[in-house]
């Protein structure tokens, strides 16, 4: 049954409605690298730097890329650009932030990310049930934007209301502030809203913006290595919540049942 008393649903992006296999994650995440050492390398080097191979280069901006993924995790977002300004300033060279971010552009349009098993059921189930929908998303590595082609291309893009990729944002998951703007655009309030993802950052998240439920999706989470050492610390896959599925389709019943139990209260 439809509802219309103002309900929302956000999701996750990776890892919930599209992922890569580990193996293409984990190439996927080195060719992020390999980009920015080819931009820092093309850069004008400033007066007095030192001459730095390509090696060099990349482990200085893995660096950088390391701090990155640590800020988000307390909440902070620093975006692609920013990244390559800071890798530069530590090497010596003039940014370059535009090559680097047409350059992840090229790479997410030539990455064959996946769209989850029965995404597209549960994103059509959702919006039957009259619940808008938005994607908040930690994009740490890319620019949220490019990938909004690709989620057209996987036809999730239809379904989704909002999109609230955190390198437009001074904030990331598990800050709540990223959660109540896109409640705040949605015109729902917290206490009507549920997020499902596949980590702490979720789970955490949601609590702290004061939402209806957390909900843990554990059917994706097969990580590559260097994205679950970085992305994932020890118990953040399985943080505690009441809800947790491990199939997308199981999601439309629960959240109905969510919604139902707190109405009744």
């Amino acid at each position: 049954m439809a509802r219309s008393d103002g309900t929302a649903v956000t999701l996750d992006l990776w890892h919930t409605l599209i992922y890569l296999e580990p193996d293409a994650e984990e190439a996927y995440m080195d060719a992020q690298l390999d980009l920015a050492a080819e931009v820092l390398a093309g850069s004008a080097t400033r007066p007095g730097a030192p001459p730095l191979s390509l090696p060099q280069l990349r482990e200085s901006f893995g660096t950088v890329y390391a701090d990155a993924v640590h800020e988000a995790q307390e909440g902070r977002s620093v975006p692609p650009g920013v990244q390559i300004q800071r890798a530069a300033a530590r090497v010596g060279r003039v940014p370059q932030p535009q090559a680097y971010l047409e350059g992840l552009a090229r790479l997410v349009a030539a990455t064959p990310f996946l769209p989850a098993p029965g995404v597209l059921e549960l994103l059509r189930s959702l919006r039957s049930q009259g619940h808008r929908l938005a994607v908040i998303s930690n994009t740490v590595g890319e620019p949220g934007e490019s990938l909004r082609p690709r989620l057209v291309e996987l036809g999730i893009d239809r379904w989704i209301d909002l999109y609230e990729f955190s390198d437009a944002h001074p904030w990331t998951k598990p800050a709540p502030e990223i959660f109540q703007d896109a409640l705040r655009q949605l015109g729902v309030v917290p206490s009507r809203a549920i997020h499902v993802g596949d980590g702490w950052v979720d789970v955490e998240g949601a609590r702290r913006a004061a939402f209806l439920a957390g909900i843990l999706f554990t059917g994706l989470q097969r990580y590559g290595h260097r994205y679950h050492a970085m992305f994932l610390p020890p118990g953040w896959e399985s943080p505690p919540t009441d809800y947790r599925v491990g199939r997308l389709e199981e999601l439309p019943a629960m959240v109905d049942g969510i919604f139902d139990g707190h109405a009744r209260r």
